[in-house]
Protein backbone atom coordinates (compact mmCIF):
# COMPACT_ATOMS: atom_id res chain seq x y z
CA UNK A 1 0.00 0.00 0.00
CA UNK A 2 1.33 3.18 -1.08
CA UNK A 3 -0.06 5.72 1.57
CA UNK A 4 -1.50 9.01 0.45
CA UNK A 5 0.08 12.14 3.35
CA UNK A 6 -1.65 15.49 2.73
CA UNK A 7 -0.34 18.44 5.37
CA UNK A 8 -1.83 21.45 6.30
CA UNK A 9 0.05 23.80 8.53
CA UNK A 10 -1.38 25.56 11.39
CA UNK A 11 -1.24 29.60 11.21
CA UNK A 12 -0.48 29.21 14.39
CA UNK A 13 2.67 27.73 15.68
CA UNK A 14 3.10 25.94 12.79
CA UNK A 15 1.44 22.52 13.84
CA UNK A 16 2.14 19.94 11.02
CA UNK A 17 -1.92 18.36 10.49
CA UNK A 18 -1.25 15.33 8.93
CA UNK A 19 -4.27 12.98 7.10
CA UNK A 20 -3.33 9.70 6.07
CA UNK A 21 -5.23 7.08 4.04
CA UNK A 22 -4.35 4.24 1.80
CA UNK A 23 -5.42 6.23 -1.40
CA UNK A 24 -7.39 8.62 -2.77
CA UNK A 25 -11.53 7.83 -1.95
CA UNK A 26 -10.77 5.82 1.22
CA UNK A 27 -10.89 6.16 4.58
CA UNK A 28 -8.59 8.61 6.60
CA UNK A 29 -6.90 9.52 9.70
CA UNK A 30 -6.48 12.82 10.48
CA UNK A 31 -3.54 13.74 13.17
CA UNK A 32 -3.08 17.06 15.22
CA UNK A 33 -5.62 19.54 14.43
CA UNK A 34 -4.11 22.41 15.39
CA UNK A 35 -4.67 26.64 16.52
CA UNK A 36 -6.30 28.19 13.54
CA UNK A 37 -9.71 29.36 12.55
CA UNK A 38 -12.61 28.29 10.41
CA UNK A 39 -10.43 29.54 7.81
CA UNK A 40 -8.32 26.54 9.18
CA UNK A 41 -10.59 23.85 9.46
CA UNK A 42 -11.88 24.60 5.86
CA UNK A 43 -8.63 24.37 4.38
CA UNK A 44 -8.54 20.66 6.28
CA UNK A 45 -12.37 20.36 5.01
CA UNK A 46 -10.82 20.64 1.46
CA UNK A 47 -7.64 18.14 1.16
CA UNK A 48 -10.50 15.55 2.49
CA UNK A 49 -13.05 16.86 -0.27
CA UNK A 50 -10.55 16.82 -3.03
CA UNK A 51 -9.04 13.44 -2.49
CA UNK A 52 -12.56 12.42 -1.45
CA UNK A 53 -11.66 10.74 1.98
CA UNK A 54 -14.17 9.69 4.85
CA UNK A 55 -12.52 10.71 8.32
CA UNK A 56 -12.29 7.59 10.55
CA UNK A 57 -10.69 9.41 13.15
CA UNK A 58 -8.50 11.63 14.84
CA UNK A 59 -5.37 10.92 16.39
CA UNK A 60 -3.64 13.53 19.20
CA UNK A 61 0.35 12.82 19.14
CA UNK A 62 -0.09 14.35 22.61
CA UNK A 63 -1.78 17.35 24.71
CA UNK A 64 -0.44 20.40 24.00
CA UNK A 65 -3.19 22.90 22.65
CA UNK A 66 -1.15 23.70 19.49
CA UNK A 67 -2.15 20.07 18.48
CA UNK A 68 -5.96 19.99 19.29
CA UNK A 69 -7.15 23.59 19.44
CA UNK A 70 -9.98 22.54 16.32
CA UNK A 71 -10.25 19.18 17.03
CA UNK A 72 -13.85 19.83 18.42
CA UNK A 73 -14.40 22.06 15.35
CA UNK A 74 -13.67 20.00 12.87
CA UNK A 75 -15.09 17.02 14.70
CA UNK A 76 -18.84 18.64 14.15
CA UNK A 77 -18.57 20.19 10.53
CA UNK A 78 -16.47 16.04 9.61
CA UNK A 79 -18.62 14.40 11.92
CA UNK A 80 -15.78 11.95 13.36
CA UNK A 81 -16.81 9.64 15.71
CA UNK A 82 -13.40 8.21 17.11
CA UNK A 83 -10.56 10.91 18.69
CA UNK A 84 -7.55 8.93 20.17
CA UNK A 85 -5.08 10.54 22.77
CA UNK A 86 -2.40 8.87 25.49
CA UNK A 87 -4.11 8.35 28.74
CA UNK A 88 -1.26 10.49 30.20
CA UNK A 89 -2.47 13.73 28.30
CA UNK A 90 -6.17 12.73 28.23
CA UNK A 91 -6.62 15.56 30.84
CA UNK A 92 -5.02 18.27 28.89
CA UNK A 93 -7.71 18.35 26.59
CA UNK A 94 -9.96 20.01 29.24
CA UNK A 95 -7.15 21.88 31.37
CA UNK A 96 -4.30 22.23 29.09
CA UNK A 97 -2.94 25.25 31.09
CA UNK A 98 -1.46 22.06 33.16
CA UNK A 99 1.18 21.86 30.67
CA UNK A 100 1.77 25.24 29.77
CA UNK A 101 4.17 28.14 31.39
CA UNK A 102 2.00 31.04 33.23
CA UNK A 103 2.87 33.25 30.55
CA UNK A 104 1.73 30.87 28.16
CA UNK A 105 -1.68 29.93 29.67
CA UNK A 106 -2.54 33.72 29.82
CA UNK A 107 -3.17 33.53 25.95
CA UNK A 108 -5.72 30.99 26.19
CA UNK A 109 -8.74 33.01 26.62
CA UNK A 110 -7.60 34.93 23.48
CA UNK A 111 -8.39 31.86 21.36
CA UNK A 112 -11.71 32.39 21.68
CA UNK A 113 -11.37 35.17 19.22
CA UNK A 114 -10.54 32.64 16.45
CA UNK A 115 -13.41 30.55 17.23
CA UNK A 116 -16.16 32.42 18.87
CA UNK A 117 -17.96 30.07 21.71
CA UNK A 118 -14.72 27.51 21.98
CA UNK A 119 -14.61 25.54 24.74
CA UNK A 120 -12.02 23.21 26.04
CA UNK A 121 -13.95 19.71 26.89
CA UNK A 122 -13.87 16.68 25.62
CA UNK A 123 -14.83 15.41 22.18
CA UNK A 124 -17.82 12.62 21.78
CA UNK A 125 -15.97 8.93 20.56
CA UNK A 126 -12.62 9.61 22.65
CA UNK A 127 -10.32 6.44 23.16
CA UNK A 128 -8.11 6.16 25.41
CA UNK A 129 -4.56 4.62 24.08
CA UNK A 130 -3.46 3.20 27.62
CA UNK A 131 -0.72 0.73 26.37
CA UNK A 132 1.79 0.34 23.26
CA UNK A 133 0.06 -1.52 20.87
CA UNK A 134 -0.33 -1.85 16.71
CA UNK A 135 -4.17 -0.32 15.57
CA UNK A 136 -5.92 -1.07 12.54
CA UNK A 137 -7.41 2.20 11.93
CA UNK A 138 -8.75 3.20 8.26
CA UNK A 139 -7.94 -0.09 7.04
CA UNK A 140 -4.18 1.07 8.03
CA UNK A 141 -1.63 -0.78 10.69
CA UNK A 142 -0.54 2.18 13.07
CA UNK A 143 2.12 1.06 15.36
CA UNK A 144 1.53 3.18 18.55
CA UNK A 145 4.56 3.92 21.08
CA UNK A 146 4.42 6.23 24.26
CA UNK A 147 7.03 8.39 23.92
CA UNK A 148 7.33 11.10 27.48
CA UNK A 149 9.94 13.44 27.76
CA UNK A 150 7.70 16.40 25.97
CA UNK A 151 4.72 15.45 27.53
CA UNK A 152 4.20 11.98 29.62
CA UNK A 153 1.44 11.34 26.90
CA UNK A 154 3.54 12.03 24.12
CA UNK A 155 3.32 9.30 21.56
CA UNK A 156 4.61 8.36 17.78
CA UNK A 157 3.06 5.85 15.46
CA UNK A 158 4.80 3.94 12.23
CA UNK A 159 2.12 3.69 9.57
CA UNK A 160 2.12 0.76 7.64
CA UNK A 161 5.93 0.79 7.79
CA UNK A 162 6.13 3.70 5.87
CA UNK A 163 6.34 6.96 7.95
CA UNK A 164 6.98 7.87 11.48
CA UNK A 165 4.53 10.31 12.67
CA UNK A 166 6.42 12.01 15.51
CA UNK A 167 4.59 14.15 17.46
CA UNK A 168 6.97 16.30 19.06
CA UNK A 169 8.94 14.02 20.40
CA UNK A 170 11.13 14.51 17.50
CA UNK A 171 11.65 16.76 14.58
CA UNK A 172 14.20 17.21 11.23
CA UNK A 173 17.29 18.56 13.09
CA UNK A 174 15.82 18.64 16.50
CA UNK A 175 13.69 17.63 19.47
CA UNK A 176 10.49 19.21 21.39
CA UNK A 177 10.75 21.20 24.37
CA UNK A 178 11.28 19.60 27.65
CA UNK A 179 11.42 22.82 29.86
CA UNK A 180 7.45 23.03 29.86
CA UNK A 181 5.70 21.94 33.23
CA UNK A 182 5.39 17.65 32.56
CA UNK A 183 8.19 18.00 30.33
CA UNK A 184 11.73 15.26 31.24
CA UNK A 185 14.62 15.38 29.76
CA UNK A 186 15.28 12.09 31.36
CA UNK A 187 12.61 10.66 29.99
CA UNK A 188 13.37 12.25 26.50
CA UNK A 189 16.53 10.53 26.39
CA UNK A 190 15.25 7.61 27.29
CA UNK A 191 12.57 7.54 24.15
CA UNK A 192 14.79 9.07 21.79
CA UNK A 193 17.54 6.25 22.76
CA UNK A 194 14.97 3.14 22.77
CA UNK A 195 12.29 4.12 20.81
CA UNK A 196 13.34 6.15 18.13
CA UNK A 197 17.22 5.16 17.69
CA UNK A 198 15.81 1.57 17.56
CA UNK A 199 13.83 2.14 14.52
CA UNK A 200 14.44 1.34 10.54
CA UNK A 201 16.16 3.94 8.68
CA UNK A 202 14.07 4.13 5.91
CA UNK A 203 10.76 5.33 7.61
CA UNK A 204 9.81 8.94 6.62
CA UNK A 205 9.38 11.49 9.34
CA UNK A 206 6.37 13.15 9.59
CA UNK A 207 6.96 15.92 12.46
CA UNK A 208 5.09 17.94 14.23
CA UNK A 209 6.35 21.24 13.44
CA UNK A 210 8.92 21.86 10.28
CA UNK A 211 9.75 19.90 7.42
CA UNK A 212 10.00 16.29 6.70
CA UNK A 213 13.17 13.98 6.97
CA UNK A 214 14.17 10.57 6.71
CA UNK A 215 15.20 8.66 10.16
CA UNK A 216 18.66 7.55 8.21
CA UNK A 217 19.17 11.28 7.72
CA UNK A 218 18.44 12.17 11.33
CA UNK A 219 20.40 9.28 13.24
CA UNK A 220 23.95 10.62 11.37
CA UNK A 221 22.94 14.38 11.59
CA UNK A 222 20.24 15.21 14.42
CA UNK A 223 22.46 16.53 17.04
CA UNK A 224 20.18 15.71 19.97
CA UNK A 225 19.54 11.88 18.65
CA UNK A 226 22.98 11.60 18.37
CA UNK A 227 23.57 13.33 22.50
CA UNK A 228 20.58 10.68 23.48
CA UNK A 229 22.25 7.82 22.06
CA UNK A 230 25.42 8.87 24.20
CA UNK A 231 23.75 9.37 27.29
CA UNK A 232 24.54 13.21 27.37
CA UNK A 233 21.17 15.12 26.23
CA UNK A 234 21.22 16.67 29.32
CA UNK A 235 24.29 18.26 28.56
CA UNK A 236 22.92 20.52 25.11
Amino acid sequence: MALLVENVVAPYYGTNCWILAGGIGQECIVIDPGIGNYEFVNQVKEVIREKRLKVSGILITHGHVDHFFTLIPLQSDVGISKVLIHKSDRDLLTSPQLALTSETSALLPRLNRLIPNHKFEEPEGIAEIDSDAVLQLAGMSFRITNTPGHTPGSVIAIVEDQVLVSGDTLFAGSIGRTDLPRGSISKMEESLREKIMTLPGDLQLLPGHGPTSRLEIEFRMNPYLIAAAEGRLSNL
